[in-house]
This record gives structure tokens, C-alpha cells and sequence, in this order.
């Protein structure tokens, strides 16, 4: 049989100090982190795992982990993340050690869920769903509603990355990992430097373009920033796109380089050279729309 393949999906997440959190989470995460945390490398295919295995119960669970009754588990995965893996900018505070990322997969779920009941058709409703629409309303919304700190730790992204969370990041930062089995590109930055860069990218897309669009995506980014102690980091991590990017591929992705560029040609009223990192930044993205749209 083909192997499957990892989700095209890309990730924002945020590792926050494990002494942060209020008992009871602090001591289950603690528990999941002395079970062994999972490794970035798999954390795309332990999700996949886990909704699947939420399918082929019997009956299909509503969302992944729960029991048939809609019982919540304990946190059960968790990235860990080592300060010293974080770099900082203007004296950026991260840690104590552990860093700990839940992978939040419920809650995701529930919010993905309650995003569809919103948006899909009344037939692809009922014919997704193993319980009455209003129950699976009420049961998403509750689960949101025990997410510790109120928001996911994980934000996702299939088939691309947005633009804009690359205004997080230092470009000269990233890290690249190319072995046989094992590839992977990622940013870490300190918590504090990610909410300062939002901001500034922020107000200068409301001054030069307005509050739709990319502007819109920073003013949310932020505010789920705020939602997380200050002494956090972020990571944007590529996850499975990296599967269908070749090694040149990477060599030529100046993406964060470029959107850093337009923050600053904003700022100058140069639209020139926002033209022309924009025109870059669609020729590399454009062949991965493409396969989106193909799919």
C-alpha cells in the first residue's frame, strides 16, 4: 500500500512557559511532557492519525479523542520547545523551560466545526454530521469555551502559508532541515518581538491599504497573540508543504524576506517595490494554488 501522506497544511503555534498555566492543566501537561512530547516531524501525521481514528470508531466520534459521550480527554500531545532554541530581538524575555505547545486538536476541531455549521450548504450538513446539527453546535461550542486561556495554542493553514504571519518572524532566522525521511522549514521568535512586528505591520496596513485583506489577518493575528503569557515563543512552521517543495525550491523562497520588504515600501509609499515582492511572493505561491485547486 502507498504510504499516506503527511497534511499539506502549515502551522502557527505558541509554546508557552509550563509554570504559566493554572492547575489542573499545568500538572496534566506536565504528565504529557514526562510521557514523552511529540516530535515536530510527526506532529502533522499524529493529528491525521487521530481524526481518522475518530472516523472509524463506532460510532464516528464528533471530534477527535472525546469518548462516544462527548467526554473530554486529558491533554494528551504536546510539542516542548527549549528557550535556547528561541532567538530574541531588544532583549525579548522566553521561557522558564519547558516551553510547551498543546496541539489542541479538539478545540481546533470544535472551532473548525463550528465555522462549518456556519458556512456549508443545509444537505452537506446533514450528511456529515453523525448527530443533529444543533447538538454538534452546542458540543463545539462548549469545548471552545474550556480551552485554557480561551484560544488554541495551533493556528493552521492547508496548501499555503498567509502572507502576513510571515511579518513575525526574522527572515535571516529561519531554519532549514533537508535529510532523506526528515525535511523541514521553521521560524521561532520570541513572543514579544512577534507582537511588536505585528503591530507595526499592522498600523502601516491600515494607513497605506485600509482594514480588509492582509491588514484584517495582522488585527486577528495580533489579538490571538495577546491571548498568551508575554514570555511565550512562536513558531511558523511549513509542516507537510515541505513535501512538495524540491530542495530549490527552498533555496529560492525568499518569502519572509519579501514580505518584510512590502511592510517597509508601505511605510515609504514605494510602490514600486511592493509591486515587485508582491509579483515574487505570487510566482513562488502560485504552483502550490494550483495544486489546491486541482485537488
Amino acid at each position: 500500500m502507498l504510504a499516506v501522506p503527511e497534511p499539506f497544511v502549515a502551522y502557527l503555534r505558541v509554546y508557552e512557559p509550563l509554570s504559566s498555566f493554572d492547575p489542573p492543566v499545568r500538572e496534566q501537561l506536565a504528565a504529557a511532557v514526562e510521557r514523552g512530547p511529540v516530535d515536530p516531524f510527526d506532529a502533522g501525521l499524529r493529528e491525521q492519525h487521530l481524526w481518522l481514528r475518530s472516523q472509524l470508531a463506532a460510532p464516528p466520534r464528533l471530534l477527535p479523542g472525546e469518548t462516544a459521550d462527548g467526554a473530554a480527554p486529558d491533554i494528551g500531545d504536546v510539542l516542548v520547545l527549549d528557550p535556547a532554541e528561541v532567538p530574541t530581538a531588544e532583549a525579548a524575555t522566553v521561557g522558564p523551560a519547558p516551553l510547551v505547545c498543546p496541539l489542541d486538536l479538539r478545540g481546533r476541531s470544535a472551532a473548525a466545526l463550528v465555522g462549518f455549521l456556519g458556512n456549508a450548504e443545509i444537505p452537506l450538513r446533514s450528511a456529515v454530521l453523525p448527530v443533529p446539527v444543533e447538538t454538534a453546535r452546542v458540543r463545539a461550542s462548549a469545548v471552545i469555551s474550556q480551552l485554557a486561556g480561551g484560544a488554541v495554542h495551533v493556528l493552521s493553514s492547508t496548501w499555503t502559508v498567509p502572507l502576513p504571519w510571515f511579518v513575525l518572524v526574522d527572515p535571516v532566522e529561519r531554519c532549514v532541515v533537508s535529510e532523506p525521511g526528515r525535511r523541514r522549514v521553521c521560524w521561532r521568535v520570541a513572543m514579544a518581538d512577534a507582537r511588536r512586528r505585528v503591530a507595526r505591520a499592522h498600523a502601516i496596513g491600515r494607513q497605506s491599504i485600509g482594514e480588509e485583506g492582509p491588514t484584517r489577518i495582522l488585527r486577528e493575528t495580533g489579538r490571538w497573540l495577546e491571548r498568551f503569557h508575554p514570555h511565550s515563543a512562536v513558531e511558523l512552521d511549513y509542516g507537510g508543504l515541505v513535501q512538495l517543495m524540491s530542495d530549490s525550491d527552498l533555496d529560492a523562497d525568499t518569502s519572509a524576506e519579501d514580505v518584510h520588504a512590502i511592510v517597509d515600501a508601505m511605510e515609504q509609499d514605494d510602490a514600486e517595490e511592493v509591486g515587485l515582492r508582491y509579483e515574487a511572493l505570487r510566482d513562488f505561491w502560485s504552483e502550490f494554488a494550483a495544486r489546491e485547486r486541482h485537488n
